[in-house]
């Protein structure tokens, strides 16, 4: 039997939240969705702008949560339920966390950027699972519910602590890193992301930048040295005070830097040159956006103190997060097949290129295409109708025989798109889903992609319908 350790005990929670003592527990996990939560579970009812927690907090305690924190009496409760009751949740949420980072004695890694930022945090993950205790965020958990929430379950014992940290806003990182307080950031690459909220990329990058404003004392920048944001990023680290920067990337001056790399359709072969040797590793995921980021990892790696051959072997593990890049093989009967790359989750101009680019790599079995269906890439502002008839050159490069639309703003690429390419327009995910199911025949690569609220994935959804996985 495996020994769960505790999140929080009941004194700590009474004595960080300043509520009346009611005996002795404890919990093991901190959740914010009733649908996700576990048993032994701290519930924290938060009140967003379309639900209220405190209406879930019964179904809370039905599922086996051991405590909510509540800023009313919610109804539906045991007259012996654990309530926690505090002026507000959201400063209850905050205050769990920091009182979670201001115990641990673990290296604290906080990692941002306009594209990679889960995948890296994820391989990073992995890279240091097998040499001590790690504690992540989930997911994309990286805005103002999402930090605190992830280091509010960040266990004493944690040897390393690794936190995602998003934005589309000025500001938004400044408030965030400050709870986090790391040792390491990681700035994975700057584009144009979210350019509707900014009058150009150097304003985004000034924003990712923010991040250094973390840095208790002294502290350690990692960043790409390949990005033309490289000098502005490197003062602004030194400016916000840290020790050390240090790069990664593909030039003769990278300090973590990558000598060769053989991808194809399923992998990439690796070698770089990292703190004086030439280390060999394997990756079993396509595409480059992946190599680099695994760069920053493995830097990160070595300023932590693990073992960076460990950590590499280890990334053999790695692989894409749901909607980040899933591979799934379909069977559509016996004879016929269709490979199904979900990239549901999000998109940016760069991810885009990302996405095609790896389903360039993969040739089709027999007669089948390489078809993508794209939503839309939302928050880029008055550039977006450019922005996405660009990726026509895109298309057009990674060899795709037919392309499929849905949204608002890919009307304006379907109304450049060549002829011959055209599969299916529609404004709504769920109509343009059944011309694609209908046009998908034996030995198709299929990739989906567009913001998460373009809803793509009711797309990825029906195809995976049809068949077996």
């Amino acid at each position: 039997m495996i020994l769960k350790t505790p999140c929080w005990t009941s004194q700590e929670l009474f004595q960080i939240l300043d509520c009346p003592a009611s005996g002795e527990w404890s919990v093991y996990g901190i959740s914010i969705d009733t649908r996700t939560l576990q048993s032994g579970d701290l519930f924290i009812a938060l009140e967003g702008p379309t639900h209220d927690g405190h209406d879930y907090v019964a179904r809370a305690f039905e599922k086996g949560a051991t405590a909510a924190i509540v800023s009313r009496n919610p109804d539906g409760c045991a007259d012996d339920a654990q309530l926690l009751m505090v002026t507000d949740t959201v400063t209850a949420l905050e205050s769990l966390g920091k009182a979670a980072r201001a115990r641990t004695h673990g290296m604290i890694v906080a990692i941002t950027g306009s594209v990679g930022k889960t995948g890296t945090k994820e391989m990073l993950r992995q890279a240091l699972s097998v040499q001590g205790k790690v504690s992540a965020s989930t997911g994309n958990l990286n805005n103002h519910y999402g930090v605190p929430l992830s280091l509010a379950r960040m266990k004493a014992d944690t040897d390393f602590g690794i936190f995602e940290v998003g934005m589309n806003h000025a500001g938004e990182i400044r408030s965030l890193v400050k709870m986090i307080r790391p040792h390491v950031s990681i700035i994975t690459a700057i584009e144009a992301a979210h350019t509707e909220h900014f009058d150009s990329v150097e304003q985004i990058a000034d924003a990712k930048a923010e991040i250094f404003e973390g840095f208790d004392v002294g502290g350690i920048a990692i960043l790409n040295h390949d990005s033309s944001f490289y000098d502005r990023l490197r003062n602004a680290a030194e400016i916000a005070g840290a020790d050390t920067v240090i790069d990664f990337g593909s030039g003769e001056d990278a300090q973590v830097k990558l000598i060769s790399v053989d991808t194809n359709e399923f992998s990439s072969k690796i070698t770089i040159l990292i703190d004086g040797l030439a280390m060999e590793y394997e990756l079993l995921v396509p595409g480059m956006h992946h190599v680099m980021n695994s760069l920053a990892v493995l830097a990160a790696v070595s300023i932590v103190g693990g073992d960076i051959r460990e950590a590499a072997i280890a990334l053999r593990n790695f692989r894409p997060l749901k909607g980040r890049g899933v591979r799934t093989i379909i069977k559509l009967d016996d004879k016929s097949e269709v490979t199904l790359i979900d990239e549901s989750y999000n998109a940016s101009p760069a991810a885009m290129h990302a996405a095609l680019s790896v389903v360039g790599l993969i040739k089709p079995l027999g007669s089948g295409r390489r078809i993508a269906v794209l939503g839309d890439m939302l928050e880029l502002g008055d550039v977006s109708s450019n922005l996405h008839v660009q990726l026509i050159e895109h298309l057009e490069k990674n060899k795709f025989d037919l392309v499929f639309a849905c949204g608002q703003h890919m009307l304006s690429l379907w109304n450049e798109l060549p002829q011959a390419m055209r599969g299916g327009y529609s404004i709504s995910p769920e109509k343009l889903s059944m011309v694609v199911n209908s046009s998908l025949s034996n030995g198709d690569v299929v990739v989906v992609k567009g913001s998460l609220g373009s809803r793509v994935g009711v797309i990825v959804e029906a195809i995976l319908e049809l068949g077996e996985e």
